[in-house]
């Protein structure tokens, strides 16, 4: 009779042959990739830097897992694709988890990683955000000509009871709001907020502090404000125009807009109806509402299609043509909303299930801290390859997950991966691009 155990999982047999399996192959992890994270985060110094701005409480004769540890451990986790806390109860015993946040015996569980999202206040989001700036300012060798920064909001829906939550009648449900801030694909803010705000609230400090801390770098720095109609507001644009910043963001239309327009949608409908195709057409406007200051310069566009007419305006402090201001300059905008997908569905950003204000906010930090790690793999070690503009979800999976076997001694420490692994060049170009750097 065989000796059976639970452990033992049965497959239909090929060619007269029993397939068995069980979960007793020792040292083996299936994220040998995890290495990269911690060589980028060496590059960077990220949790280095993010260990010093958060305060611990905790006597440091009591202390068994080291706070640059837990960060590491928790932001490796969610660039690796563990986005519950309970994940980490297994992960502690992989020696490539172990190997990559430098520790030798089984890392934190998850009541310890969870005690640290307990104890964040207000001082460690502020202190995480100027990491991410100084990040940022770092990844360039040379001061540059000219920074475009893409603001926008997003829904993060919420399940429970948690602490800001409100109702938001635009997306129908429970939700925080969070604001994002991207110069191209790097992130500089990730700030959560309640969902029963003006959407414009707060972009109006953020920007300001960012700008004062990029122009203490880079003083003669041009810099360009991008975002949609939910940031329109007359004293953002006037702080702009008076501290030499450039915008480019969206007006929503309204019937005097319209009206300003009517003449150049009149052109497009009448070239429409000649030709039965698509027409696009773009003028020049001033326009201002009872509420502004003054008059600002409105890119028009006027666009007939076959499911009708489709206006769009553009207030913008820019000088240029008006087509190549709005297809080049304000829809390219676009590209943010892809990195705000990949912070929620990649790297859980929405993963907001804290009772407390502040655990939340910390967890979007984290998100935000993961992502800087993987886009610094795209950035640095992608650069020129197939993936370099690849999501960070196909950068985990090529990159990430590969199935290594651990030999560990007093001496050394072998990874030996995969024969198998089919990127196995490109993964060793990635690790001298980024010992390098």
């Amino acid at each position: 009779m065989p000796n059976c155990t639970q452990n033992e999982l049965g497959f239909p047999s090929f060619d007269r042959r029993k397939i068995e399996a069980t979960f007793a192959g020792g040292d083996v992890s299936s994220d040998g990739g995890v290495l990269l994270l911690r060589e980028a985060d060496r590059r960077l110094g990220l949790t280095a830097a993010l260990d010093k701005v958060l305060a611990d409480p905790r006597d440091p004769l009591l202390i068994t897992h080291p706070q640059v540890e837990l960060l590491r451990q928790r932001i490796y986790g969610l660039a690796a694709g563990y986005e519950d806390l309970n994940d980490h109860d297994s992960l502690r015993h992989d020696l490539v988890w172990q190997t990559a946040v430098e520790r030798d015996e089984a890392l934190a569980s998850s009541p310890t990683l969870c005690r640290l999202e307990a104890r964040v206040e207000r001082e460690a989001a502020v202190g995480f955000h100027k990491v991410l700036v100084d990040q940022f300012i770092a990844s360039f060798k040379e001061a540059p000509k000219e920074l475009v920064l893409d603001f926008d909001a997003t829904d993060d829906r919420v399940h429970g009871n948690q602490e800001g939550r409100h109702f938001h009648g635009y997306y129908g449900h429970w939700c925080f709001l969070p604001l994002y801030v991207f110069c191209g694909e790097q992130l500089l803010v990730a700030y959560l907020r309640p969902s029963n705000i003006d959407p414009a609230r707060h972009a109006w400090a953020i920007l300001k502090l960012l700008v004062t801390r990029l122009r203490q770098a880079w003083p003669a720095v041009k810099i360009i404000v991008r975002a949609d109609s939910g940031f329109c507001r007359w004293r953002m644009m006037r702080w702009c125009e008076r501290h030499q910043v450039d915008y480019i963001i969206g007006l929503a239309r309204n019937r005097r807009l319209e009206a300003l327009g009517s003449q150049l949608m009149g052109k497009a409908e009448a070239a429409f109806a000649a030709t039965a195709e698509k027409q696009r057409l773009f003028e020049w406007i001033d326009y201002a509402a009872h509420s502004w200051d003054k008059e600002r310069r409105v890119i028009a566009k006027a666009e007939v299609t076959q499911k009708g007419k489709n206006p769009r305006f553009v207030v913008t402090s820019l000088e240029g043509d008006a087509q190549q201001l709005y297809d080049e300059g304000y829809c390219a905008r676009g590209e943010m909303e892809n990195r705000i997908k990949e912070q929620q569905l990649g790297l859980f950003a929405d993963r907001t299930s804290c009772h407390c204000w502040w655990a939340n906010q910390f967890r979007l930090l984290l998100s935000a801290s993961a992502y800087v790690l993987l886009e610094s793999i795209r950035r640095v070690g992608l650069a020129g390859t197939e993936l370099c503009k690849a999501q960070v979800e196909t950068i985990r999976l090529k990159v990430l997950k590969i199935g290594t076997v651990i030999v560990r001694n007093t001496r050394r420490i072998r990874l030996l991966f995969s024969s198998a692994y089919p990127y196995q060049q490109l993964f060793a170009r990635i690790l001298s691009r980024l010992s390098s750097a």
